[in-house]
């Protein structure tokens, strides 16, 4: 399948430009390249933001990964990192609240960290013990619910250079539009009615469709509701902001998590992939969480595109970055995502990444980070195969996109995704799945399906939030909120061997509720949404 899509790259009228692409006058900035999407107002809380190098150290990553090598492969060695891990996941380790003031106490250190990523992925037996333990932490957080979403594409506008991307300025063989307020509710009627209560919102980067713009669409999309069907909460992943835009972006009382991934942490690699524009500043998009948190937007999502740099790397630097915001703001990332770069339409590098990670790799690593951030969400997309995405439940994902879809307009005009085609799209997706059969797929394996948004509409947020997931707790309100929405999904929108399979879930997640009181009131809910009530939660 990879040789086709390299093969459908290579015809294109477009890759006549890649043979020019490392070209320095072909990277030349275009002449609105000083156009920003977000402008700083907040001229003195700026100030209190840290050196970008005082957050990502590669002197520190680079030691750490040379100096591990040979404990990397004393097994016993590894076997005790595994055992901490799991202890500290588990509170085994700690006397007093004190001890619990960071959830990365609870997790692994830089050098714990170094040690696992320089294990041996071929090392079966030790593998397995990782793979192993990975679940049991994952399980002690999160049980067995994974939270569904899907992205919604507003605009694919977009003056960036990036290397890796369909969407960038350069590729002229890709159709460019923006929703208007019609389509746009017409894309989230069409989202809801697949029974979804969450949407990733992205947009490209252009001055064809401002900030301003964007803030109207997040407004649009939180009050759309067709029947029983509303989004209740949207997350964002849009360009870097300033902490004015972010408290502009808080002040529609609509927004959940803002996500943004550094793409590369390594600093060269960095400025390669990014040859001109707003996103090839490092420390500006490095820095744009701490504008987050400093504007009051404190549930952020981190995350690196990995095949970009050494994979190793990029853990150890996602580690870095999530104590620099715990330490810091009291509350480390809301989520981590984990990308692997698949092929996109006029993009070389997308098609033959310079640090191509295996399947192998893959799973490692998210079990590395599992360990390593314990109480994060890890976010998984389409972008994996259906059998990679099951494999990986059982390593740490908590959250997975479902039904995805990455051209503009596609959910209304239900267009099937072509695994073979990524023209129109900013990247191939590899899991062509409806949303449905993802759902019975997941109950068929003993997960529940969750649409839970309770968290961000109570004010469990950031340092509240962590205060409650740092003990184990969350765990208590979660569940019981995931067997109300899953109920509401099988009467609104299920199909009978789909409603069959919910409904013997729904009876043997009940009986996992230890707590008698809880259970009563989980029941009494339950009754109410079988009544027609909705949106009752913990």
């Amino acid at each position: 399948m990879l040789n086709n899509q390299l093969n459908q790259i290579f015809k294109s009228s477009c890759f006549s430009l890649q043979l020019l692409s490392n070209s320095k006058s072909f990277h030349s900035p275009p002449a609105f390249h000083q156009w920003k999407f977000s402008v700083e107002k907040e001229t003195e809380l700026v100030k209190k933001i840290p050196s970008a190098r005082d957050i990502i150290n590669e002197d520190t990553i680079n030691e750490f990964l040379l100096s591990t090598r040979h404990a990397a492969k004393d097994p016993q060695k590894v076997e005790s990192i595994l055992q901490a891990a799991k202890d500290r996941a588990f509170l085994k380790q700690f006397k007093s609240d004190e001890e619990l003031q960071t959830e990365f106490i609870q997790g692994l250190t830089l050098e714990e960290t170094a040690t696992l990523l320089n294990v041996d992925e071929t090392n079966h037996e030790l593998m397995q013990k990782l793979f192993k333990t990975a679940l049991e932490v994952k399980q002690r957080i999160y049980g067995n619910r994974i939270v569904l979403f899907t992205p919604l594409y507003v605009s694919n506008h977009c003056v960036g250079s990036c290397l890796y991307c369909g969407y960038r300025g350069e590729n002229k063989d890709i159709p460019r539009t923006s929703l208007n307020t019609e389509e746009l509710v017409a894309e989230v009627k069409a989202i809801e009615g697949m029974g979804h209560k969450r949407v990733m919102m992205l947009t490209g980067e252009s001055p064809k469709y401002s900030f301003e713009q964007f803030l109207d669409a997040v407004k649009v999309v939180s009050k759309v509701k067709d029947g029983n069907g509303e989004i209740r909460r949207v997350n964002v992943e849009i360009p870097q902001l300033s902490i004015s835009d972010f408290k502009r972006l808080k002040a529609t009382d609509a927004v959940g998590t803002y996500v943004l991934f550094q793409e590369t942490y390594h600093r060269k690699t960095f400025k390669k992939m990014h040859p001109y524009g707003n996103k090839g500043k490092y420390e500006e998009r490095l820095l744009t969480m701490d504008r987050a948190m400093l504007s009051g937007v404190d549930d952020v999502g981190i995350g690196a595109l990995f095949g970009l740099y050494d994979y190793r790397f990029e853990v150890m630097a996602l580690l870095q970055h999530a104590q620099h915001l715990d330490k810091t703001y009291g509350a480390g990332p809301h989520t981590v995502s984990i990308p692997r770069i698949r092929p996109a339409d006029c993009s070389e590098t997308s098609a033959k990444p310079p640090y191509q990670v295996n399947d192998d790799e893959f799973r490692k690593l998210v079990a590395i980070i599992r360990l390593a951030v314990p109480y994060t969400g890890m976010i998984l997309t389409t972008r994996e195969t259906p059998e990679v995405r099951r494999d990986l439940l059982n390593l740490g994902i908590s959250q997975m996109s479902a039904g995805s879809k990455v051209d503009i307009g596609s959910y209304k005009n239900n267009e099937p995704n072509n695994e073979h085609n990524h023209s129109m799209g900013q990247f191939t997706l590899y899991d062509h799945r409806p949303a449905n059969i993802v759902i019975r797929d997941l109950l068929k394996n003993g997960y529940v399906p969750s649409w839970c948004t309770a968290c961000y509409r109570l004010g469990r947020t950031g340092p509240k939030f962590m205060a409650i997931a740092k003990k184990g707790e969350i765990h208590n309100m979660c569940h019981p909120n995931s067997i109300l929405t899953l109920a509401e999904y099988l009467i609104d929108y299920a199909d009978p061997e789909t409603k069959k399979l919910g409904w013997e879930v729904i009876e043997k997640e009940m009986e996992k509720i230890t707590s008698k009181n809880k259970k009563i009131q989980t029941l009494k809910l339950l009754e109410e949404v079988k009544k027609g009530k909705r949106d009752l939660y913990f």
